[in-house]
C-alpha cells in the first residue's frame, strides 16, 4: 500500500510546507483540500498550478487528489453544482492528481437546521437523492474521463454505508465516478469493514483513514480492522492519513503525529502490527 497525507488538519498552511512535511515524515503523497480561504481552490491561477505539480514532483510526492467541498445531492439546482464538479475536476487535472474526493451531502428527511431541532421540510428521500446526485455526476464524468481524473463520493454524511455510496455509482454507471471509503463513517452507521469492503471494492478509488491517537503506539481498533479487511482482499492502492482530533496547526510539532503515524499504517499494511 501506498500513503498520503491528507492538508484537512493543516488550514492555511502553505503548499510548500505541507509537501516537506509529508516528504519528510514517509508519505508517497498528499490530498489536498480545496478551500476557498487555503492555498490550492479552483480559483488558483495556472502558474501556481504548474510550480506546485512541479514542487510535488521534485519532492518524490504524487498529489492523489483534490478535495472538494461539493455535495453532489446537496442544493436546489443542478447548474451551480455541475459547475463546482466540474472545476474541482480541471483543478485536480492541472495538479496531476488521479482523484477528485467529493460528498454526498444530501438532506433527508428527519434532518434537523442547523442548530434548531425543527426537520428540514420537504427534504427527498433516500431515492431521490440518489437520482440528484447521479445526474449531476453523470454530466461531469466524459469530461473527467477526458482529463485522466475519477471523481470519487465519500461514505459519509446523508450516504454513510457503503450500500449508500454504491447506489449512486451503480446509477451512474461510469467508471470515472467511483468512491472515497472512510472507515470510520461506515463503522458509526453500523457497518463492519469486513462488510463494506466487499461492496465498495469494485468502485473503490482510495481509503482515508483517521487515527484518533497519533502519539500512541497501538492504531485505534476500527483503523486495524479496516487495513485487516483490505489486506485480506489484497488491496495495493492508497491509504491516506487524516489527522482528526486536532489541527496540525495546534501542536508544536506537527512532523512528530504525521510521522508516528505513516509509520503505524506502514506496520499495520505489511502485517506487522494486524
Amino acid at each position: 500500500m501506498k500513503f498520503a497525507l491528507s492538508t484537512l488538519g493543516l488550514p492555511g498552511t502553505p503548499v510548500d510546507d505541507v509537501l516537506r512535511l509529508a516528504a519528510d515524515s514517509g508519505f508517497d503523497g498528499v490530498e489536498l483540500h480545496s478551500r476557498p480561504e487555503g492555498p490550492v481552490h479552483p480559483g488558483t491561477g495556472a502558474a501556481e498550478r504548474a510550480r506546485i505539480t512541479a514542487r510535488s514532483a521534485e519532492a518524490g510526492l504524487t498529489v492523489l487528489s483534490v478535495a472538494a467541498p461539493v455535495r453532489a445531492a446537496g442544493g436546489d439546482e443542478d447548474g451551480p453544482v455541475i459547475e463546482e464538479l466540474g472545476e474541482a475536476v480541471r483543478l485536480a487535472a492541472d495538479l496531476g492528481a488521479p482523484y477528485v474526493r467529493v460528498l454526498p451531502g444530501g438532506a433527508l428527511p428527519g434532518d434537523a437546521f442547523p442548530g434548531s431541532a425543527l426537520p428540514v421540510v420537504g427534504a427527498p428521500s433516500a431515492e431521490e437523492a440518489d437520482v440528484v446526485a447521479a445526474r449531476r455526476l453523470a454530466a461531469v464524468a466524459p469530461e473527467a474521463a477526458d482529463r485522466g481524473v475519477r471523481i470519487l463520493l465519500e461514505t459519509r454524511g446523508s450516504h454513510p454505508r457503503g450500500a449508500d455510496v454504491a447506489r449512486i455509482t451503480g446509477l451512474v454507471g461510469h467508471r470515472a465516478v467511483g468512491v472515497v471509503w472512510d472507515p470510520a463513517h461506515t463503522r458509526h452507521a453500523g457497518e463492519e469493514p469486513h462488510e463494506t469492503l466487499p461492496v465498495l471494492a469494485p468502485h473503490l478509488g482510495y481509503v482515508r483513514v483517521k487515527d484518533s491517537a497519533p502519539d500512541g503506539d497501538a492504531a485505534p481498533p476500527p483503523l486495524r480492522a479496516a487495513v485487516r479487511a483490505l489486506r485480506s482482499h489484497g488491496y495495493d492502492g492508497w491509504l491516506c492519513w487524516e489527522h482528526g482530533e486536532q489541527s496540525y496547526a495546534d501542536a508544536p510539532e506537527p512532523g512528530r503525529p504525521a510521522a508516528a503515524a505513516r509509520n503505524r499504517l506502514a506496520a499495520l499494511a505489511d502485517g506487522s502490527a494486524a
